[in-house]
C-alpha cells in the first residue's frame, strides 16, 4: 500500500510489479526545470548572447555534490549560448530571471557525455544542478533610467558640467546593498558628464530635476568593469543606483531673482549703502528648511552692497522696494562655498531665500516731509521755542500702527527746539501753519535709532507720521524763560521785597512773578512748568546760593554778561 518496490511472495499477478521495480531507470531526453523560487518580478529574462553572473551546487541524483561556486566564494561568470557551458546549462539558463531559483536536471548526452570529467564526474552521468541567477547583461546594453517621481516643477535640469547633491543607494542587480550615501547621512556631491563619476552615472544623472528620483541601471562596461572595486562590488557586475537629486548648479551661474511681488507705488529703490530691514525664510534647493528672521520675531538688519552678507544676497538685496517680495536662489560661490556651515547648511549647497522687505534708508537721509493739507490763510508758522499742539498717526513703513493721538482723545503738546521729540520729529513741525496736515518719512537715526522702543519700535525702524497742528502758542525769544511785556519798573526788587527785609525770599519771588503773568504784565515760556521755570529764575538770581536774594545779587538778564534763562 505504500507503493514502495519491496520482495514479495511471486506469484503470477506480481510478476510484472517486481519486473518494473527492477528495470534500469528510463533515460532523460531533455533537461528537466523545477523552479524552486520565481521572483514577483522579472523585468529581464537570460536571452541567447546575454551575459550571466550565477550561484550553483552541482550533485549527482543520489545528491553527492561534485562541485559549488560557492565554495569558491565568487560566481560562476558566463555568456549564455555560446558553447562556454555544457549545453544542458545554456539551454536551462535561458528564460531565468535575476533571483530566480531552479532545480535543473541534465542528461549525460548534454553535459559531459560518456567520456565523463575526469576523476570528478564519471561517464554517462546525470547532473542536478541548484541555480541562482544573480545578474544579467548585454554586451549591446546602455544605461537604464527609470523615474519613479518627478517634482510638478521642473525649471532646469542635469547638464554637462553641473556639480550635483543627490543621495542614492548602491546595489547589485539581486538587490544586494553596495553602498549608500544615507548612512553616512551626507549626500555625494560631485561635478557631472566630466569623468568624475563612473560612465553610467555619469549619462544616469543628466536631465534629472531636483527633487525627481529615479533608477539607473548600468552594465559593467560603464560601472566598474571585469575587476569591480576590489571590495564590495564583484566584476562583471550590473549596477543599480536609486538616486534622488537635491542640488544643482554651475560654476558660471549667478543669483537668480524669480517670484517678484512688487507694490504699485515705489518711490525709492535700494542701492548699495543703504540699510535694509527685511524678514526672509531660508531653504536649500530641495525645500529643506535651515533658517527664518520670522521665527525670531525680528527681521534682519544690515547694509547692503558693502560685505556685510554673503555676496548673493548683497546683490539680492539691491533695487528693491519697501514691501517688495522676491525669491533670491544663490548658487555655493556666492554663499557659503564648498565648507557650508556647519549642521544647517551643507558644502556646495545651493540657497534659496524668501525674503520681504520690510523698510530701508541711508544714513544720509534726513527727514522727508510732504505737505497733504495746507489752510487757505496762514498767519504764523511754527519755529524754535513755540509751543505746538497737533495730532499724530505713526507706523513703520509696513503700515503696522505704532501709536495715535486720537486713541487718548488729546494733542501732543511740545516746545519746538527743546527736545521733547525725535529730531525728526522738530523737523517736520518746522514752519507749519495751524490746520495744516504733513506726511513724515524719518529715518532711525533721527527717530529711535538702533535701539528703538521696547515691544513698540524696532531697533534701525524707519518710522512714518501723519500729522495734524491743531494749535499753536508762540515761545520767547531765544534764550528767555521769561520776558516782560511792559517796560520792567525801576523799583523792582523792593516790589518784591514784601516784608522789606532787604531780601527776597523764594516765597515772595514766585508770588511776584506769578503776579505779574495773571496781569498780562509778563510772560512765561509756554509748555513748562511755570513754578519749575521760576525755581530755575530764583536760582540764577541766588548767586551764592544761601536761599534769599540780595540787592546786590539781584540783576536783569539785560544787565548780565553771560546769559541765563532769567529775569
Amino acid at each position: 500500500s505504500s507503493g514502495a518496490c519491496v520482495p514479495e511472495m511471486l506469484t503470477l499477478s506480481l510478476l510484472v510489479t517486481f519486473a518494473a521495480c527492477n528495470a534500469p531507470p528510463v533515460p532523460l531526453d531533455d533537461i528537466i526545470i523545477e523552479k524552486t523560487f520565481v521572483p514577483e518580478q522579472c523585468v529581464r529574462p537570460v536571452k541567447v548572447g546575454d551575459f550571466v553572473r550565477y550561484h550553483y551546487i552541482g550533485m549527482f541524483p543520489d545528491g553527492k555534490t561534485f562541485d559549488s561556486s560557492y565554495d569558491r566564494g565568487s560566481t560562476y561568470n558566463v555568456f549564455v549560448g555560446k558553447k562556454q557551458l555544457i549545453e544542458g546549462m545554456d539551454k536551462a539558463l535561458v528564460g531565468m530571471c535575476v533571483n530566480q531559483r531552479s532545480l535543473v536536471k541534465i542528461p549525460p548526452q548534454l553535459a559531459y557525455g560518456k567520456r565523463g570529467y575526469g576523476d570528478i564526474i564519471p561517464p554517462d552521468s546525470i547532473l542536478h544542478f541548484d541555480v541562482l541567477l544573480l545578474d544579467v547583461w548585454n554586451p549591446e546594453d546602455g544605461v537604464q533610467i527609470n523615474s519613479y517621481h518627478k517634482p510638478s516643477t521642473c525649471s532646469r535640469k542635469v547638464e554637462v558640467s553641473d556639480f550635483v547633491r543627490y543621495h542614492y543607494n548602491g546595489t547589485l542587480l539581486d538587490g544586494t546593498l553596495f553602498d549608500s550615501s544615507h548612512t553616512r547621512m551626507r549626500t555625494y556631491d560631485t561635478y557631472v558628464g566630466i569623468g568624475w563619476l563612473i560612465a553610467g552615472m555619469d549619462q544616469g544623472l543628466l536631465g534629472m530635476c531636483v527633487g525627481e528620483r529615479r533608477i539607473i541601471t548600468m552594465p559593467p562596461s560603464l560601472g566598474y568593469g571585469e575587476n569591480g572595486d576590489g571590495s564590495d562590488i564583484p566584476g562583471q557586475a550590473s549596477l543599480v543606483f536609486d538616486v534622488v537629486l537635491l542640488d544643482l548648479h554651475n560654476p558660471r551661474d549667478g543669483i537668480a531673482v524669480t517670484n517678484q511681488v512688487v507694490p504699485e507705488s515705489c518711490t525709492r529703490k535700494t542701492v548699495a549703502g543703504d540699510f535694509v530691514r527685511y524678514h526672509y525664510n531660508g531653504s536649500l534647493l530641495d525645500g529643506t528648511f535651515f533658517d527664518s528672521s520670522y521665527s525670531r520675531n525680528r527681521t534682519y538688519d544690515t547694509y547692503v552692497g558693502q560685505g556685510y552678507v554673503i555676496p548673493g544676497m548683497d546683490e539680492g538685496l539691491i533695487g528693491v522696494c519697501v514691501g517688495e517680495r522676491r525669491t533670491i536662489t544663490i548658487p555655493p560661490h556666492l554663499a557659503y562655498g564648498e565648507e557650508g556651515t556647519g549642521s544647517k547648511i551643507p558644502g556646495s549647497a545651493v540657497l534659496v531665500f524668501d525674503i520681504h522687505i520690510v523698510d530701508f534708508h541711508n544714513p544720509s537721509d534726513r527727514t522727508e516731509v510732504t505737505i497733504t493739507l495746507k489752510p487757505d490763510e496762514c498767519e504764523k508758522q511754527s519755529k524754535k521755542g513755540d509751543f505746538v499742539k497737533y495730532h499724530y498717526n505713526a507706523s513703520l513703513m509696513d503700515g503696522s500702527p505704532v501709536d495715535s493721538t486720537h486713541n487718548y482723545g488729546k494733542t501732543y503738546n511740545i516746545v519746538l527746539g527743546a527736545n521733547q521729540v525725535v529730531p525728526g520729529m522738530e523737523d517736520g513741525l518746522m514752519d507749519m501753519c495751524v490746520g495744516e496736515k504733513r506726511h513724515l518719512v524719518i529715518p532711525p537715526h533721527l527717530a529711535y535709532g538702533e535701539r528703538g522702543v521696547l515691544d513698540e519700535v524696532p531697533g534701525s525702524a524707519v518710522m512714518v507720521f501723519d500729522i495734524e497742528l491743531v494749535d499753536m502758542e508762540e515761545g520767547l525769544p531765544e534764550g528767555y524763560m521769561f520776558i516782560w511785556k511792559d517796560e520792567v519798573t525801576p523799583d523792582l526788587f523792593s516790589e518784591m521785597d514784601k516784608d522789606k527785609n532787604e531780601q527776597v525770599e523764594p516765597s515772595e519771588f514766585t508770588d511776584y512773578i506769578m503776579q505779574q503773568v495773571n496781569d498780562e504784565k509778563g510772560r512765561l515760556a509756554p509748555g513748562f512748568d511755570p513754578y519749575r521755570i521760576i525755581d530755575n529764575m530764583f536760582s540764577n538770581q541766588d548767586r551764592n546760593g544761601d536761599g534769599k536774594i540780595t540787592e546786590a545779587e539781584f540783576k536783569l538778564k539785560a544787565d548780565e554778561s553771560v546769559s541765563h534763562d532769567e529775569l
